[in-house]
């Protein structure tokens, strides 16, 4: 099969990662695996690192050969065969980095979504002005047409959120997020009001931690947890000056999840939430 011209998703990345993993596991080197699957080291090596596209057949065959009695992770990986998903964030592909395009996919696959942010509302929850006013403080910054192929492209991000079976979301907000005031009063207003209207919906939990709670852990940036079918096959998305940074060990996975936990052990109930972005949008 021949090797993807576009780099490789995170998702497709992901997938070589596992198999990798799955066959260091059996100790065998990329060469043994070659061989036994009637293929050589570079054909593994490729499709390990996401540069070729691999069918169920031949994820099947790999499991089988590594001796994984796992089914259900097995067809896990099965469901993330067959190259790239074609989304509508292909349409962004030459006018966005391409770090920017592995998010909606993330989201588009993820069984739930779990945000923890402390100085931005989160993309998903963010109106379309209030996203405007964050890409305006770019560094360095941005041009009229490149602000709003942001705009779009994070507006298009929710439809996650708004279709007929929505993702489930759990977004762990800090106060201080609720009072940064993008964009000035009016846009800060209309942001906090439209997270009150989410917040009623059932598939989404919004918690607020508020000042008095005190230190909590990763408060310098915020974090992003798409669970999949298989917990071990989960995403974390950390946001960083530089860009998006994807990490998906167990350890890291164990380590961000008890973040999260912390976080929302620190967080008022949804009630309560609610309750104190009404106060804040009041005096806004």
């Amino acid at each position: 099969m021949p090797p993807n011209t576009v780099p490789p998703t995170v998702r497709q990345r992901r997938l070589g990662t596992e198999l990798r993993r799955l066959r260091e596991k059996a100790e065998l080197t990329a060469t043994q695996a070659g061989a036994m699957l009637g293929g050589n080291q570079a054909r593994i090596s490729n499709t390990e690192a996401g540069r070729y596209a691999v069918s169920a057949e031949r994820v099947r065959a790999m499991a089988h050969a590594y001796e994984c009695s796992d089914q259900q992770l097995i067809e896990a990986l099965v469901r993330m065969t067959g190259g790239r998903t074609r989304g509508w964030w292909e349409d962004y592909r030459d006018i966005l980095p391409a770090g920017w395009l592995d998010l909606p996919e993330l989201e588009h696959h993820a069984k739930a979504i779990r945000i923890g942010s402390v100085i931005h509302m989160p993309g998903l929850l963010q109106t379309r002005d209030h996203a405007r006013a964050v890409f305006d403080e770019g560094v360095p910054p941005l041009t009229p047409p490149e602000v709003e192929h942001r705009v779009s492209h994070r507006i298009k991000r929710q439809t996650v959120i708004y279709s007929a079976q929505p993702t489930p979301l759990t977004a762990i907000v800090h106060e201080a997020a609720l009072r940064m005031g993008f964009g000035g009063p009016a846009v800060a207003r209309a942001q906090l009001e439209h997270l009150l209207v989410m917040s009623e919906r059932e598939h989404i939990t919004l918690l607020v931690i508020p000042f008095g709670a005190g230190a909590f852990p990763s408060s310098g940036h915020g974090i992003v947890y798409f669970d999949a079918e298989v917990p071990s096959l989960g995403t974390v998305q950390l946001d960083t000056d530089h860009g998006s940074m994807f990490v998906d060990t167990e350890p890291q996975l164990v380590k961000y999840r008890t973040v999260l936990d912390r976080m929302e052990a620190c967080a008022l109930p949804p009630s309560e939430s609610r309750d104190l972005i009404e106060r804040i949008a009041q005096t806004t």
